[in-house]
């Protein structure tokens, strides 16, 4: 049966995603892990983690591909491109195949191999090689044939003793030949002539070593193995090479030169087999660089990395060049801060429960609009404050000054940048922070800045577990001791501050902690079971200030809010209460039992809520509509895994980091003006092909909007949350106006102020 699917077909009930409503979605992928690449006669490409790119060696324009155009999140395992069939084929580590025909750029899904009854973990794609027009594709349980002609799959191979699944890892053609190399399980061959090869028993084994690849280059078979040792085969046997002085990761022939990759060193052979090139990495950069394949063209060498993108250099020795299109350093951003001018990325992390070990020694990106990414790379960090700053897991900026910005270690301290570059590191030596008696370790992770301009930071697992460090330059520290189980196990998320003062500050096991200094240093809390709080976990992860004060709170096993933060101040125990909603007429909790990473409030006082394996909902200012909900399966997310979201106030744009990538949906939801001097109306004229909404941005709050035609009957007539709203050139839901003029009336809550603008529809 052939199980084969165009992309549009299989996500087409999330409407017009790759057509229109398209242009709503952004990537903003790192393109830093080359995974593999392949040739055309004209361009290089480069597979990444789960996006793709090529560069016009004519031209040398980059052009990339990610999951907003339709590819998979999943990990790239393999690239291949046919210049015959002019299609690019891209496997995945799932076994997905996706074929991209590169005449008009759509792109078919491919799931046999994800569909075959073997186990999940040995369908990983290792390699991809054509002879007459089929596409042998290796995998880690044999081969499978692809006929690129026909866009169908033929035969699978278990070559494994008695048709064990073995792992393949490379195939080539030679002299009528197919030859396998397979990790563990020696080199095996078989007539490419042979109907039947799906017989193991068609398969001759020529020795059980181990191999990581093996190439035809001209007149020559040659074979990798996994010591690092390169033979040649003599007709009966393979003859020693040469000694890679390790594994080979990568060999293949490109371009009349055969390439040979391993972790530290490229080798380049001409036809003659006369060694050209050889390119260490510490060449590459100050910092030594991992190689993961190499390939020939134009007489330039083109150099994947593991962590440092796409480099190139000249076949004679030369320097290096980056060709890495702008993004992050890393797809799997930890968490975001958007600012009033740009959005800050942190990578390092820590496990469910707030374990960061292994440690992460990992930069941090900052991203503009107009300039496109920065990165600040470890090195530069540890050099410039002469320590070493582990598992940096948040950034706060200074909202007085944004050029002052402090990123908190869940290690080693709080960092300090100004003006990008890292300034200081304060830790237990040098500031009110603390590690505990047991452990040379401190574990910064919430911060936030009160409306004096004092700055409050949370301390995890010592007894002065909340901190101030105030603005006349003096640190003071609150015993949290009679407020939490044990202090030894107090490990502390994200701060929130509300327009009272009170600090809100999520915790593992003692529910969500608040603090008011005013008030006497009142501690109070709300935690789990119904006569502490209602909580459904004490595990908290997010406590979220919506537009009319509520607090929204996101736990490992659900949602539930806090009327008012008021209650703080006034009641003896603050009590949280889920969102019901009626669900096929049956009444049911709002995201019940779902671990929420993070909630974010749009300008309409929309939610934002992100989970850690079902993705992303935006539910309505009371909770009891579901506006979206995002996937990996009906958008562009390129994993169900939110690790934290960002809104842009002014723009409407969420962004959402995922365990595989950022990418970002532009919203409608904008925050509200303080005057209606900057209304603008588009798209305006609305044209006859135009799908969507008429958008009226930079409104005030419960700004009153009233649209007419040109004889003065209303059509229309809305109050804006926040600083956005939209028509869809209906009178009211009921059938599309005309084409015309049409007079759109905006005043104030009060009246006080009043603009007029015009749109004209074109029908």
């Amino acid at each position: 049966m052939k199980k084969t699917f165009w992309l549009i077909a299989l996500l087409g009930f999330y409407p017009l995603l790759f057509g229109q409503t398209n242009a709503l979605w952004k990537g903003y992928f790192s393109y830093n892990e080359i995974k593999d690449l392949a040739e055309s006669s004209s361009k290089v490409y480069a597979a990444s983690e789960n996006a793709l790119f090529s560069q016009d060696v004519f031209t040398e324009n980059i052009q990339t591909t990610n999951t907003v155009d339709g590819l998979s999140g999943q990990t790239i395992s393999a690239i291949y491109h046919s210049e015959v069939h002019h299609k690019t084929i891209v496997g995945y580590e799932n076994g997905l195949m996706i074929v991209i025909n590169d005449l008009d750029g759509s792109l078919r899904l491919v799931v046999d191999i994800i569909n075959k009854t073997l186990p999940p973990s040995i369908k990983k794609i290792n390699h991809m090689m054509e002879f007459q027009n089929t596409l042998y594709v290796s995998c880690d349980f044999g081969i499978v044939q692809y006929h690129l002609d026909t866009l169908e799959f033929g035969d699978t191979y278990f070559i494994g003793d008695n048709g064990a699944q073995i792992s393949v890892k490379q195939t080539a053609v030679y002299n009528n030949t197919l030859f396998a190399a397979t990790y563990s399980n020696g080199i095996r061959s078989a007539a490419i002539d042979n109907p039947n090869l799906n017989d193991y028993n068609q398969w001759t084994p020529l020795d059980a070593n181990g191999w990581t690849g093996i190439e035809a280059f001209g007149n020559n078979l040659f074979a990798a193995s996994t010591t690092g040792y390169v033979y040649q085969w003599n007709g009966s046997s393979f003859a020693n090479f040469t000694n890679l002085l390790g594994p080979s990761v990568d060999m293949r022939a490109s371009n009349s030169y055969l390439v040979f990759t391993t972790a530290d060193k490229v080798v380049v052979y001409d036809a003659d087999l006369v060694l050209v090139r050889q390119i260490q990495s510490a060449e590459v950069a100050t910092t030594p660089v991992q190689f993961s394949c190499a390939v020939v063209k134009n007489n330039k060498v083109y150099l994947g990395t593991v962590a440092n993108g796409l480099r190139t250099t000249a076949l004679s020795p030369s320097s290096f060049d980056n060709i890495t299109p702008d993004g992050p350093l890393r797809n799997n951003i930890f968490s975001l801060t958007k600012s009033e001018s740009a959005l800050w990325a942190v990578y390092g992390d820590y496990t469910v429960s707030y374990n960061p070990y292994p440690l992460d020694y990992l930069g941090i990106s900052k991203f503009l609009p107009d300039s496109g990414w920065l990165n600040i790379d470890y090195p530069d960090i540890q050099t410039a404050v002469g320590a070493e700053v582990a598992s940096i897991v948040r950034v706060t900026v200074n909202p007085k000054d944004e050029t002052q910005v402090f990123a908190s270690s869940f290690h080693s301290g709080l960092l300090e940048l100004n003006n990008d570059v890292p300034s200081a590191l304060y830790n237990q030596t040098n500031s009110g922070l603390e590690a505990p008696t047991t452990a040379n370790t401190v574990r910064i992770n919430g911060t936030a800045f009160d409306k004096t301009g004092n700055f409050w930071v949370t301390n995890s697992i010592v007894t002065n577990g909340l901190k101030v460090h105030k603005t006349s330059g003096q640190w003071q520290s609150y015993n949290m001791e009679t407020q939490v189980s044990a202090v030894g196990t107090l490990n502390m998320g994200r701060l929130t501050i509300d327009k009272n003062g009170t600090k809100w500050m999520c915790t593992r096991s003692d529910g969500l902690i608040g603090f008011n200094e005013s008030y006497n240093n009142l501690f109070k809390k709300i935690n789990f079971g119904a006569e502490l709080g209602n909580l459904p976990s004490k595990d908290v992860r997010v406590a979220a200030i919506d537009n009319n004060n509520q607090l929204w709170i996101g736990t490992l096993q659900g949602l539930r809010v806090l009327s008012s933060v008021d209650n703080f101040l006034s009641n003896s125990q603050m009590t949280s209460y889920p969102i019901i909603i009626l669900e096929e007429n049956l009444a049911q909790e709002l995201l019940y039992e779902q671990f929420i990473t993070d909630i974010k409030v749009d300008g309409a006082n929309n939610k934002w809520i992100g989970t850690a394996d079902s993705g992303v909902f935006q539910v309505s200012s009371d909770g009891q509509q579901t506006l979206h909900h995002f996937t990996s399966t009906n958008s562009p997310l390129p994993s169900n895994g939110i690790n934290d979201i960002a809104i842009d106030s002014q723009s409407g744009e969420v962004f959402f980091a995922t365990t595989k990538g950022l990418v970002s949906f532009k919203g409608t939801a904008t925050a509200a003006n303080d005057d209606l001097n900057n209304v603008y109306i588009y798209p305006n004229p609305v044209r006859p092909d135009f799908e969507g909404t008429v958008k009226m941005s930079g409104l005030m709050d419960n700004a009153t909007i009233k649209i007419t035609d040109i004889e003065g009957n209303l059509v229309f007539e809305a109050i804006a949350q926040g600083g956005t709203l939209e028509w869809d050139t209906t009178a009211f839901g009921k059938y599309r106006v005309a084409s015309g003029v049409y007079m759109i009336f905006i005043s104030s809550k009060d009246a006080s102020q009043t603009k007029v603008k015009k749109v004209m529809i074109i029908r």
